[in-house]
């Protein structure tokens, strides 16, 4: 199994390559609103490390939000488009913010800044793999009451790419696929006001 690993919703671009059970390629990329310029290089060493070409997987999963509007939008699009046009790859998803949990154990906090002293969080429990407070937007104090064994951020975190393919779950549509912003845009906002 030849799996492509990707999100790019958070200030660390992260690319994974998997053949079965052999990790062949990972980076972490830290950007500031700049993953645009190097999502399609990492993509790229990704394959040329594992010799393989993009046509020849057989899975991208993709982190499809909460996070930065844009940096969402753009790992969504490539899964969409490589399971689009490529039939015999196989399209998955996981928050982000269980691709930042995963590489932790027991009871994760896991947000993300959504700036004003709120975030994007949750809670999950690595060990029995639910969660303990659901994904939401909630104010920065209120989530961080609660009780959790480790924290990860945006800017903080270690991926076990292992875990991702095992918790993501199978998109049958690609085209379908809308991501995970949990609010509007300030844009539709605005708009709405």
């Amino acid at each position: 199994m030849k799996t492509l690993i990707i999100d790019s919703a958070t200030n660390i671009l992260y690319t994974a390559l998997l053949v079965d059970k052999d990790k062949k390629y990972e980076s972490y990329v830290l950007g500031k609103n700049d993953h645009a310029s190097a999502i399609l290089v990492e993509i790229e060493k990704a394959c040329k490390t594992a010799e393989l070409e993009l046509k020849n997987l057989d899975c991208v999963v993709v982190g499809y939000g909460p996070g930065s509007y844009t940096g969402v939008r753009m790992g969504v699009t490539i899964g969409k488009l490589l399971a689009t046009l490529e039939k015999n790859i196989k399209l998955y998803t996981l928050s982000t913010l269980l691709f930042m949990a995963s590489g932790s154990k027991g009871q994760v906090l896991s947000t993300i800044d959504a700036r004003r002293g709120n975030v994007f969080g949750c809670i999950y429990d690595m060990d029995t793999m639910n969660y303990v407070v659901q994904e939401a937007l909630v104010e920065k104090s209120e989530i961080e009451h609660h009780p959790h064994t480790t924290s990860v951020d945006e800017n903080h975190f270690v991926v076990d790419p292992f875990k991702v393919v095992t918790m993501a779950s199978y998109v049958a549509e690609p085209r379908t696929l809308v991501p995970n912003y949990l609010r509007q845009t300030e844009a539709e906002r605005n708009l709405n006001a």
